[in-house]
């Protein structure tokens, strides 16, 4: 017998229960008393502004034109604010790092890939693990109970496979469908590796991601690190913009947070961990739709470092049509806002953990705040233009921040060393795209407001070959 025979696959069943907190006759009482709620306080609101208006000193019409300069400068300061920050702290952080070499460090990591019905991309991402450019380092395939023929697919993949520098071990954990944060966490409790690697079952990884992400646990301080995530399948309108907005609005913000070593949300396509900062927070949780998010700030609220990676980079498919795209914003949001509300009391109380409390805030307002002030600014603007006459106002703020975006693409753009042509959707990134984002977003957080149920969305995998066709 030789060794590729000795390894075996691992069947694990598991008891998916979960406790139901409410029936659904309280959740309808709590939907209905929210509504009362909010429908008192926005006819109190109404009538206020009914009964003040009549005694202000200025006609309707300046009223409006006095707004609408008001709050053009008041939302420009913000956004102004907002990028510089974002770009300043960004800049710092490529500084340090381009000037901060490490040591060489190489511990034993095991990449963990949770599956369920990736029959489709299953033996590609396999096949790119094989040729990372790191000879420490096993794979750990969790089956989630997929329904199409991935056990089968993943079965013909388990034992020892030639690896760039030698033989790769190959295993595979069985189980009944449970979600990814308990196929994850079934990888993690069968790995024997100082660092895990976690990864999208459709996520293919860079040669040489492990190697520059794993030197920065030499820092004892550090309990994850964040991967960078791009757009595998381009060259169509949306997943260009998508990979747009992964360059210059998430990449670039966890540059910045990375200079502070806060990163707020570690990425499900690749997350490397230090294993007791993971037994430290508890290990990922069911209970919300983002549980990389909520595992996040698990990990920082017990004092660790997370630090971002630009080179760790991980290909994944994009949606590439708006309803799977508006899906997956969807998810995303009402996932981020049930992890904050999970931590409710780090976000109110800084003194548990000061950086916490700051990241937690800027999710807060990302995912609240910033849509609600996007989506009123752009509709109180095109009516003050065409019921005012100030269309020629509303152009030039159109063209300042459509400016704006293409300065900053063309800065992540080139510190990424990305495609240039990417640049010119910026013409239409801040105007429609994230605008149609945003909305998507407060429609989210309305429903997740008022406790209506959710379930998880999955996109339609294509495969690689396709995807990049």
């Amino acid at each position: 017998m030789n060794a590729k025979q000795k390894i075996k696959q691992t069947s694990l069943t598991l008891q998916n229960t979960q406790t139901t907190k409410s029936t659904s006759a309280d959740k309808k009482r709590k939907i209905i008393k929210r509504l009362i709620n909010s429908g008192l306080l926005s006819l109190l609101m109404i009538i206020i502004i009914v009964t003040s208006l009549p005694y202000t000193i200025l006609s309707y019409s300046s009223l409006v034109e006095y707004s609408t300069l008001v709050s053009l400068f008041i939302f420009l300061i913000v956004l102004l604010f907002r990028y510089f920050a974002i770009l300043i702290m960004a800049y710092l952080y490529i500084t340090k790092y381009t000037f901060n070499p490490k040591t060489g460090y190489f511990p034993f990591v095991s990449i963990i890939v949770p599956v369920y019905n990736e029959g489709k991309v299953i033996r590609e991402s396999i096949n790119s693990l094989l040729k990372l450019d790191y000879s420490n380092y096993e794979i750990i395939i969790v089956n989630d109970g997929s329904k199409d023929d991935t056990l089968e697919v993943a079965k013909t993949l388990v034992g020892l496979q030639q690896g760039r520098y030698g033989d790769v071990k190959v295993s595979l954990i069985n189980k009944p469908n449970g979600g990814k944060a308990k196929a994850l966490n079934a990888g993690i409790h069968f790995s024997k590796a100082e660092i895990v690697l976690c990864m999208d079952g459709d996520s293919q990884l860079s040669e040489d991601s492990i190697r520059m992400a794993v030197r920065h646990f030499s820092d004892p301080e550090i309990g994850a690190v964040a991967g960078n995530v791009k757009v595998m399948n381009r060259k169509k309108l949306f997943t260009d913009l998508q990979a747009l907005e992964y360059i210059e609005g998430l990449n670039m913000a966890r540059a910045a947070q990375s200079f502070m070593k806060l990163v707020n949300i570690i990425p499900g396509p690749i997350g490397l961990f230090r294993k007791r900062a993971i037994e430290d927070a508890g290990y990922y949780s069911s209970d919300t739709f983002a549980e990389d998010a909520d595992l996040t700030l698990k990990i920082l609220a017990h004092n660790w470092k997370i630090y971002y990676e630009p080179r760790a980079i991980s290909y994944t498919e994009a949606p590439e049509k708006l309803q799977q795209l508006l899906k997956q914003r969807y998810r995303w949001t009402r996932g981020i806002l049930q992890a904050i509300r999970k931590h409710k009391k780090i976000l109110v109380n800084p003194t548990i953990n000061f950086g916490d409390t700051f990241i937690m805030w800027t999710m807060f307002y990302e995912a609240l705040l910033w849509p609600a002030m996007n989506i009123f600014s752009n509709l109180f603007f095109i009516f003050a233009a065409l019921f005012y006459g100030l269309s020629s106002l509303l152009f030039f703020w159109w063209a300042a921040l459509a400016l704006l975006d293409m300065v900053t693409a063309l800065y992540c753009i080139a510190v990424e060393k990305e495609e240039f042509r990417l640049i010119p959707y910026a013409l239409i990134y801040r105007m429609f795209f994230v605008l149609t984002i945003d909305i998507c977003k407060a429609m989210s957080t309305v429903e997740e407001f008022l406790g209506f149920e959710m379930t998880w969305g999955k996109l339609e995998r294509i495969g690689a070959k396709e995807a990049t066709a």
